[in-house]
């Protein structure tokens, strides 16, 4: 009977330990139920964080690089890179960029196209920019500031050449608009950036980012001359090479007004597209990383907190959006000589010769080895017969030929090795044994008495004068042939007796 009796009561307990398993089962129930909306809260973080964990930097994005050759296209390039020997190619150019982002740890690529500046290879700017990648391209064009007297044709033919192809590319008009609209939101929207602000400030930090306008914020305007001509992509004007400013001081005598005056052009110039301003000089390292971080922050949305920089005239900085023309007319205050309306080209002017041109036409042109020795054997010739003419390889009028001194005849040739005149020798008719008509007759015909052509050959003593023929021989008359043949032979006799006396005289002493 106990026995039954312990059985009921254990058999009760069970049933309990159910009831109550059951009753707790209810009330767990019951407790997930209430707290259901606190598990989708969480649900919502872990999935935010999730998605936000995931989103990686766009591997899509591109830069187009256009400008003249010798521009410092490609050693730009290879700066932000962090390349030391940079490789020019032709054509078209294709490199990459590591961009890194710290906040998220993540690296992509940034692709960049280098189009050559040689008007042939236009056509390949299809392949650098179409309708896939319209949205994702950011424009660098560069100028050098080696020739700043160039820069405005250099400019209007580039960015020519790059509405023209914007036009005929078959592009979503929402899309561009899209574009268009982004552009003025990057100008209405900008602020500089404000750090390190006290606790109790009521000005609220902000950088300029690439965000729309705060919503209790209305959109502002426009700035005068900004945007006139929206292309839809992001511009940024780079002039290289600015370490070259010392150069133009120096030899072209540049001042301050005249870097002034070129700025203030070239920030009106980007006020219409809307571009950005950059000046580098990769010699010195420059804002070129500046440069770089402000690619990042326009094409991924990194933050760049760098305000415009425009104290020092060889590394100006400025962001699109910061500037308008109440800042651009700060400079007209420098400019005595010139006027900000005056033409480009009127201030900054070509110079009309420089060194490099100079040095580059300085050829020098080989010859073949016996066309130069043909030649070396006609003057020598020509230095051999001083009546036909002087010879070009002579170093002065009356010498010998180059490097030799002319022989001197006695009696002929003065003490500046050019012939005596007829009528400067003496007839030496004083001397024992007359050899001075002798003398005289010889010096007739070698030497030539400038006179009227035809005239008669003139003795020592005459007034007549030699006439000569075209190749400079001298030409005598039957006449005076015959006198001078007398004459001569009469001397000769005249010595052949006086040597015969002297032999006489000697036999007649050795006896």
């Amino acid at each position: 009977m106990m026995e039954i009796l312990s059985t009921s009561s254990q058999l009760n307990g069970v049933t309990g330990m159910v009831t109550s398993a059951t009753g707790g089962t209810t009330m767990t129930s019951s407790k997930k139920k209430d707290i259901d909306p606190k598990e989708n809260l969480w649900s919502a973080i872990l999935s935010e964080v999730q998605t936000q964990s995931s989103t990686k930097l766009p591997s899509n994005k591109s830069v187009l690089v256009l400008g003249d050759n010798a521009s410092g296209k490609t050693t730009l390039i290879a700066k932000l890179q962090g390349v030391e020997d940079p490789k020019k190619g032709s054509g078209l150019e294709y490199a990459y960029i590591d961009v890194r982002d710290e906040y998220r740890d993540d690296v992509t690529r940034l692709g960049v196209w280098i189009l050559d500046g040689d008007p042939g290879h236009n056509n390949l700017f299809k392949y650098a920019l179409n309708e896939s990648n319209y949205a994702h391209t950011l424009v660098i064009l560069t100028l050098s500031m080696t020739t700043p007297w160039s820069w405005v044709d250099q400019l209007q033919h580039w960015i020519k050449i790059l509405e023209d192809h914007i036009a005929g590319l078959k592009i979503d008009s929402e899309e561009k608009q899209q574009c268009c609209q982004r552009l003025e939101t990057v100008w209405q929207s900008y602020c500089d950036t404000i750090d390190e602000l006290d606790p109790g400030s009521p000005i609220k930090a902000r950088t300029n980012r690439l965000s729309s306008v705060d919503d209790d914020l209305d959109a502002l305007p426009l700035p005068e001359g900004v945007l006139t001509t929206n292309l839809g992509l992001d511009v940024v004007v780079v002039v290289t090479k600015t370490d070259y400013m010392t150069t133009l001081e120096k030899e072209l005598d540049y001042r301050d007004e005249h870097f002034d005056f070129m700025q203030q052009w070239i920030r009106r110039f980007c006020l219409v597209y809307g571009a950005s301003l950059f000046y580098t000089s990769v010699k010195e390292d420059k804002n070129c990383d500046l440069l770089y971080k402000y690619l990042t922050h326009r094409i991924y949305g990194l933050p760049f907190r760098t305000p415009a920089l425009i104290v020092e005239k060889d590394a100006v900085l400025i962001p699109a959006g910061w500037d308008n023309m109440k800042k651009i007319s700060i400079l007209y205050e420098n400019m005595q000589s010139c006027k900000p309306d005056d033409y480009y080209n009127d201030i900054i002017a070509q110079p009309p010769s420089r060194k490099t041109v100079s040095n580059r036409e300085i050829e020098i042109q080989t010859e073949e080895e016996q066309a130069f020795l043909t030649r070396q054997l006609q003057l020598l010739q020509q230095g051999q017969t001083p009546t036909r003419g002087e010879s070009p390889m002579r170093s002065q009028p009356g010498g010998g030929s180059a490097g030799k001194p002319s022989p001197r005849t006695p009696g002929s040739v003065g003490a500046q090795g050019s012939p005596k005149k007829p009528q400067d020798v003496k007839p030496n008719l004083g001397t024992p044994g007359g050899e001075g008509v002798l003398a005289n007759f010889f010096n007739s015909l070698l030497h030539k008495k400038s006179g009227s052509p035809g005239g008669t050959p003139g003795m020592p003593g005459t007034g007549g004068s030699p006439r000569t023929t075209n190749g400079g021989d001298l030409v005598v008359s039957p006449s005076d042939k015959i006198a001078m043949r007398t004459d001569a032979a009469m001397e000769l006799d005249r010595l052949t007796r006086s040597v015969k006396k002297d032999l006489d005289f000697s036999a007649q002493s050795d006896c």
